[in-house]
């Protein structure tokens, strides 16, 4: 089988238990709020959650192996189409349109930016003083993102949470491809590397879920946002991964960001899947009071 072919097949299969993943970790995150961390750490659908995130990293790290970062990082955005309607099925709900809207938005977005960003790399892997490098301005970034709490933390710490799976695939191909070279596998730079794939994984899912208290839809798509442009940074600039087609391939980069960021702003826009609202009990008994003179003519009821 080619390899770009088994590449895909294989972030097909991570893109849909990561929607599993996610939707878990929204339930979980919503739990969160009247539970403690110890009791979570106790129920076994986070386990099943944290689980589901092993598996579909372990496939995105096999596809790694066989395709370039630029290739399959974007190919996560796949992820978003399969979590939002199995959140809102989770939810007794349909899939509003301005999610449906939202969602193909980013997708197509992401698809004009996986054109031009496709480009074979002289040099698949990070030498260790890279990593590090990448490592640390990472975590600087990810604590200016963290380390305020307003309205808005939600999408920040999807956006840190992006950046860390981002470097954590960056760092796993590194350990795919110089591992699997004869005698690197026990080397310093391969041990090194995969303890921090080890941090920035398990720190990805952690901010991802502190995300999701929120609603699923807009972190997820920031997640899947953040990810892929992060991950193409590292890939042209330390990698060698080249931006193919000229003038042309920027203008659909260019073309992809803005409709990518448009489908997030249209994902933001959604309320968090929560069913509506009962009216109050006590609107029938209000209606039945008489009301002054002096009221307009639709009454008004204070709750």
């Amino acid at each position: 089988m080619n390899a770009t072919v088994l590449a895909v097949l294989l972030c097909l299969a991570s893109a849909v238990a990561y929607a599993a993943a996610a939707v878990a970790q929204e339930r979980l995150a919503r739990a969160a709020v009247a539970r403690s961390a110890g009791a979570l750490l106790g129920n076994g659908a986070w386990w099943w959650s944290a689980g589901l995130n092993a598996g579909a990293a372990l496939l995105h790290a096999a596809a790694l192996r066989y395709g370039p970062l630029t290739l399959v990082q974007p190919l996560g955005a796949l992820t978003l189409v399969a979590a939002v309607p199995l959140g809102a099925h989770g939810a007794g709900r349909r899939v509003a349109a301005t999610e449906w809207r939202g969602t193909l938005a980013t997708v197509a977005g992401l698809g004009l930016l996986l054109l031009p960003a496709s480009g074979p790399a002289p040099d698949d892997t990070l030498t260790l003083a890279e990593a590090l490098a990448v490592s640390g301005a990472t975590v600087a970034a990810i604590t200016l993102l963290t380390v305020r709490r307003d309205v808005r933390s939600g999408l920040r710490h999807a956006t840190a949470s992006g950046l860390a799976s981002a470097v954590a695939s960056a760092l796993t191909q590194t350990v795919a491809v110089a591992g699997g070279r004869g005698g690197a596998l026990l080397s310093v730079r391969v041990v090194a590397v995969a303890l921090l794939v080890v941090v920035f994984a398990v720190g990805g899912m952690l901010l991802s879920q502190r995300a999701y208290r929120g609603g699923l839809g807009a972190p997820l798509a920031v997640v899947n946002l953040a990810n892929p442009l992060a991950a193409a940074a590292i890939g042209m600039i330390l990698l060698g991964e080249r931006l193919q087609g000229g003038a042309v391939g920027l203008l659909l980069a260019v073309a992809g960001a803005l409709a990518a960021a448009r489908g997030v702003l249209l994902l933001t826009r959604t309320a968090p899947g929560a069913a509506p609202a009962p009216a109050p009990a006590s609107a029938p008994a209000a209606a039945s009071v008489p009301a002054p003179a002096s009221a307009p003519v639709a009454g008004r009821v204070a709750v």
